[in-house]
């Protein structure tokens, strides 16, 4: 699977030298890098050496095939050309195996790269800043904003006819052991405000930035969480274990879509229950590149089971369960690597929680060890927590206008009967 280090992306070739310019840019994040437009290359003073580089580079970490990038680069073709070489020479050239040049030659299982330069190309338009969401208001409109950044989505949309589990979301648990085994119960509402807003985490990790990943030593004290959802909504992924092959399969799908929560002013934070200081050093920032938490009272993970924490035991909901197993299979053609240190009993999910004291806006439940939240549903609620902010907003900037308007009146006008009486109105 590949990692969200920036200097492993850019490797030690034509881009290296690039890295200082990348950081003062704001290029500073492999998800960021990987939406970069030919425009934006233009900007950047790349040679044509450089751009073929970067396209090659996003290709193979799509596909997690990463430990090519430097011969692949090193052969001097566009990634044009070395998709139309054949199996034998990849193989003899290159030493890809057999199962690594399907995946490579493979151009529809992993998306559409036209539909990430849409994106790059509208994900200007898009930014979540308080000093340009008026103006975006009036002379586009929420609606047209909206649509342009559903048009440019990376990711397959929700398919027609699918139907929103709600706010409380999750799989369905298949029979164990021919009915014999029954899942463990799950809650049917989201958890109140109450249940997270006076608990308390520690940052482990800041969100990665290039040359940052030897500088990480000491921790942060601990926190409120509401602190971090104080002006902004977040999405907080709780993890069973960062070692989890599930986990981690999960964890990387998420942080991949990190411009389209940037462009939506939604923040991205991982949870974890046990501090394993060798297990976070690994896990960040080559699984995920945000921000990673500590809960070390677990109130999250009790938060997700109505107050108390959602365990299971490893022959019941791994080995009997087939959903499960599908999950994992799931997670192992990823090509990820996995151990067994930590506890993995403790059940994790999501939670999408809106800026102020909003509450929770979604909230995803691991029935079955390795359910993800769908990443279609998630985008979505965050989109239309994107328009309603905005619509509020726009409220108050209108309501500001009618205001400034009435003061301008009062003052340039006679303070008669009639103007006190409206002023007491107001």
């Amino acid at each position: 699977m590949a990692s969200f280090s920036v200097e492993e992306f850019i490797g030690n070739g034509v881009l290296k030298e690039l890295l200082p310019n990348l950081l003062e840019q704001g290029w500073d994040d492999v998800p960021t890098l990987k939406v970069m437009n030919s425009e934006d290359m233009d900007s950047m003073n790349m040679t044509q050496k450089q751009k073929d580089t970067l396209v090659i580079r996003t290709y193979l970490h799509d596909r997690g095939l990463m430990q090519y990038a430097d011969k692949l680069e090193a052969c001097g073709r566009s990634l044009p050309e070395l998709l139309n070489l054949s199996t034998t020479f990849l193989s003899a050239q290159f030493d890809m195996k057999r199962g690594h040049i399907a995946r490579f030659i493979d151009r529809t299982r992993f998306g559409d790269p036209n539909r990430r330069q849409a994106f790059s190309a509208r994900r200007t338009s898009m930014s979540y800043k308080d000093d340009s969401i008026s103006k975006d208001l009036s002379s586009k409109g929420s609606n047209s904003m909206m649509r342009s950044y559903e048009q440019s989505l990376p990711e397959p949309k929700i398919k027609e006819g699918y139907v929103f589990k709600g706010i409380v979301a999750s799989e369905p648990a298949d029979p164990r052991a021919c009915g014999c085994v029954k899942p463990p119960p799950i809650i049917d509402q989201v958890a109140p405000y109450s249940a997270i807003e006076k608990i308390s985490v520690q940052k482990l990790t800041p969100e990665y930035k290039i040359g940052m990943e030897p500088l990480v030593k000491t921790k942060a004290p601990p926190m409120k969480a509401s602190e971090l959802w104080r002006h902004k909504p977040a999405v907080f992924l709780c993890l069973r274990r960062p070692g989890c092959i599930m986990c981690r399969a999960e964890a990387h799908k998420l942080f991949s879509q990190k411009p389209i929560f940037d462009a939506l002013g939604v923040q991205l934070f991982a949870v974890l229950h046990e501090h394993i200081e060798a297990e976070v050093k690994y896990f960040w920032p080559r699984y995920w590149g945000g921000v990673v938490l500590l809960d070390r009272g677990r109130d999250f993970f009790k938060a997700l089971g109505g107050g108390n924490l959602l365990k299971e035991k490893f022959l019941t909901g791994f080995l009997l369960n087939p959903r499960a197993i599908s999950n994992y299979k799931r997670a192992k053609s990823m090509g990820i690597q996995q151990n067994f240190k930590g506890k993995g009993e403790i059940k994790g999910g999501l939670f999408i929680v809106g800026s102020g004291k909003s509450g929770i806006a979604y909230q995803f439940i691991e029935r079955n060890f390795g359910d993800w939240a769908p990443l279609a549903e998630v985008i979505e609620i965050c989109t239309q927590m994107q328009v309603t902010d905005h619509c509020f907003l726009l409220f108050n900037v209108i309501v500001a206008a009618n205001n400034s308007s009435f003061l301008a009146y009062s003052i340039f006008s006679e303070p008669d009967a009639e103007s006190i009486v409206r002023s007491e109105e107001v």
